[in-house]
């Protein structure tokens, strides 16, 4: 087991999320409550990660934030070093490829919600950012609890658009799944199989505890409605 590699993944995803799902909530909010021209080419410019190769996300960021470009050279003046085969450059290629899994679910959440409880809340001299925090999101929990953990489990099996953009550098790029494949390239099968089985038991673990917190906090709602 690649422990360190495991650990810098676990770190990149844990950051990712921090990061990501704050703004998911305030884009999946909006893009549930409003209707504007051109709605439907926002909403197809959100998904296109789901079906974009993660290479060829990487690529454009590798020519689009590298040294080569004006936006790299400013980036790399005010941070102090340049994005690229940099941890910071991993971040923000994971937000930019799990943008999808974030705001999709929390957006179909926030639909769900009934637009007289908002009524309801507003009659009642609720501003909006009270109702978001004492009624919206309470509501929209299992929304936000499924998007944290498809971000989280999607960033720590991530390969391709980690790989264009940071490389294989131990401790500093080197994810879990980079270490997968350097160990089936070297032929140390039982070293990869040990890894690929500690991602594949976190992700059934993670995703039935989800489903099952999911189911929990719907029947309560339920409940509470009748």
């Amino acid at each position: 087991m690649d422990w360190q590699a495991l650990l810098l993944s676990i770190k990149l995803s844990t950051v990712t999320v921090l990061i990501l799902i704050p703004l998911a909530i305030i884009a999946g909010r909006f893009l549930a409550y409003r209707h504007f021209p051109g709605k439907s080419w926002v909403e197809a410019l959100v998904m296109v990660p789901l079906v974009l190769p993660p290479t060829v996300i990487g690529y454009y960021l590798l020519v689009g934030l590298g040294s080569e470009s004006w936006i790299g050279r400013t980036l790399e003046q005010l941070l102090g070093h340049q994005l690229v085969f940099h941890f910071s450059g991993l971040v923000v290629a994971s937000i930019l490829v799990n943008i999808p899994f974030a705001i999709q679910p929390i957006q179909r959440a926030f639909e769900a919600v009934p637009e007289d409880v908002r009524d309801a809340a507003a009659c009642c001299g609720m501003s909006r950012l009270k109702v978001l925090f004492k009624i919206e999101l309470p509501m929209v929990w299992p929304g936000v609890l499924t998007a944290i953990v498809l971000c989280f489990s999607h960033v720590l099996g991530e390969f391709g658009v980690v790989l264009m953009m940071g490389g294989n550098i131990a401790g500093e790029t080197k994810t879990i799944a980079i270490s997968i494949y350097d160990s089936v390239q070297a032929f140390d099968f039982a070293s990869a199989g040990n890894m690929s089985l500690v991602l594949l038991l976190f992700a059934i673990t993670v995703l039935a505890l989800t489903t099952s917190l999911s189911r929990r906090v719907g029947g309560q709602h339920v409940a509470n409605r009748r």
